[in-house]
């Protein structure tokens, strides 16, 4: 009797993208000469406006969340689905003026997961 040789061993390869819908981000407003503060929606327009001058109308399009804001610190956790993820980063980082006034964005932390964000181990004090 002839002994049945196995099936080769085959090979697949496989790449897993992050399965997260949704990336999110804690930003820092920064105005050096102080004056009015944009309240919630004022900030939101100023991030549309951002990816416009950077993306265009596709960029603008960009579902952009903004989920908490303290106006007492310009902070905000912003949320966008994750191929527009370096899109939003980017627009960001290059926004230089708002109302003709010097301002930049500082991104303080950015994850997959909103609950990663409710903590920073850099600012954690120990006793």
């Amino acid at each position: 009797m002839a002994r049945a040789e196995p099936p080769p061993a085959t090979f697949e390869r496989r790449v897993l993208r992050s399965a997260a819908g949704h990336h999110y981000l804690r930003v820092r407003l920064e105005l050096p000469d102080g004056g009015a503060r944009p309240n919630a929606a004022q900030l939101k327009q100023l991030v549309v406006a951002a990816l416009k001058e950077l993306h265009g109308e596709v960029g603008a399009a960009l579902p952009v969340d903004v989920l908490t804001y303290e106006e007492k610190t310009l902070s905000a956790i912003l949320r966008v689905v994750s191929s527009g993820f370096v899109k939003l980063w980017s627009a960001l980082t290059l926004l230089g003026f708002y109302q003709n006034r010097r301002c930049a964005f500082r991104v303080l932390q950015t994850s997959p997961f909103l609950l990663a964000l409710s903590g920073n181990s850099r600012e954690l004090v120990l006793d």
